[in-house]
């Protein structure tokens, strides 16, 4: 049986790997790790389809190591330790034998897999590279977290899909003996959503259920296919990533009859309670903020809850913090302070500290004034004085802009009350 299309223009080569320029590029993280021979414990953190699997057969390869793949769907601890008694007999500490154990979706290990890993890794008898869709922080042991680098896997952009395509027709052996027309792509890169095997998949699907002499590829072609073979998404489970998105939509939206649809389509599809409730955390801050700060409250505790109780009674707690969400009061305001904050500094750069917020810890720092003229807040009225507390170069300006809702436009009337005119409130 062939194999698919993205396994067979699999790159070998570091060079021949499209995207994640920041670390594979010339000057890239693991270009100048493999260079010099020294390669870390690492977990590649990125969404389906991002070339984790890839790049680390690529840094085996090209470091001569022996290379040992485990999925933690079906490798239990027995699996682990069998690889780890055959790796301690193939050298010592970062030695061109010391073998690479690639575990594939490392968060669904347990805790007593995960710390299976520890000694290994630690000794140096095997170098890991874990991958994972889920953020590290939340699903990797602090202890095996501590002595792996995490690197960040992007998701393709539209160029780096299109540099895909072209390779499949041009190297495939199958494919590039085809006359192939790539008159449309948007539809084929839009289903994609930025993973690179779901496009090759696509595509694949596409070619292969055209018996025409010269295959054009339209728009509408690809989404007639992809209607009627659904499957292509549900039978890997990439679909989550558009039911979740729907589902944190409906909440943003204030539907919570859309939002439970699309809650119980996770329920029912096996996902991960804790995914689930992650995603409403973020919401409760991002798109909830201080318009109603119990949002986060209640989310912070579903999601501690649902972890240690599981389903099928977390259905119910999901539930009632999806619908809460949905009918709260809304505002991004906080997230957008941040992210306009941020946009300022990168822009800005690293401007100096007013002399007055400055600590003064030593003698010197206290006789250069560090920190004298400044007003301790609770020494004044209302426990508070007009003083400055941005930069010069930028004084003035509003990141927070409160959101048309009954907490926030109390937060305004302060504001309003504090700093009169300073910050436009």
């Amino acid at each position: 049986m062939e194999a698919p299309l993205a396994e067979r223009i699999r790159p070998q080569r570091l060079e021949d790997y499209i995207s994640q320029l920041h670390l594979v590029g010339d000057n890239g993280s693991l270009t100048l790790q493999i260079a010099h021979g020294i390669i870390p414990s690492m977990i590649f953190w990125g969404s389906p389809g991002t070339g984790k699997t890839t790049l680390a057969q690529i840094i085996a390869k090209q470091s001569n190591r022996p290379f040992y793949e485990l999925s933690a769907i079906n490798s239990g601890v027995a699996a682990i330790r069998d690889v780890i008694e055959k790796a301690k007999l193939s050298g010592g500490l970062f030695t061109a034998k010391n073998p690479i154990l690639f575990i594939d979706e490392i968060h669904r290990f347990s805790k007593s897999q995960q710390d299976s890993l520890l000694a290994a890794v630690e000794k140096g008898w095997i170098t890991l590279i874990g991958a994972t869709t889920e953020n590290p922080s939340f699903e990797v042991i602090p202890a095996l977290l501590s002595r792996c680098q995490v690197y960040i896997l992007n998701p393709f952009s539209k160029e780096d899909l299109l540099a895909l395509l072209q390779r499949a027709i041009k190297e495939d052996k199958i494919i590039s003996t085809k006359k192939i027309k790539l008159k449309e792509t948007e539809a084929l890169l839009r289903l994609s959503g930025g993973d690179g095997r779901k496009l090759l998949n696509i595509f694949e699907l596409v070619v292969n259920s055209s018996s025409e002499g010269q295959i054009v590829i339209t728009n509408q072609k690809v989404l007639d296919l992809v209607q009627q073979n659904t499957v292509l998404y549900d039978k890997t489970g990439e679909q989550h990533y558009d039911i979740v998105s729907a589902f944190i939509k409906s909440i943003r939206g204030s539907d919570p009859n859309g939002a439970v649809y699309w809650l119980a389509r996770m329920i029912e599809g096996g996902e991960d309670v804790k995914f689930i409730a992650r995603r409403m955390l973020i919401l409760s801050s991002e798109d909830i903020g201080n318009a109603n700060p119990t949002a986060f409250i209640l989310a912070n505790n579903t999601f501690q809850a649902v972890a240690t109780i599981g389903y099928p009674e977390s259905r119910i707690l999901l539930s009632q913090c999806a619908v809460y969400l949905a009918t709260s009061p809304k505002s991004n305001a906080s997230y957008m302070a941040i992210s306009e904050a941020q946009a300022l500094v990168k822009q800005t750069g690293d401007l100096s500290v007013p002399i007055h917020l400055r600590n003064a810890p030593t003698k010197l720092m206290k006789e250069l004034g560090y920190g004298e003229e400044y007003q301790y807040s609770h020494s004044y009225e209302n426990n508070f004085s007009e003083q400055e507390y941005l930069p010069d170069e930028i004084k003035n300006i509003a990141f927070y802009k409160p959101g048309n809702n009954a907490r926030e436009n109390e937060m305004r009337t302060f504001l309003k009350n504090r700093w009169k005119d300073k910050y436009g409130y």
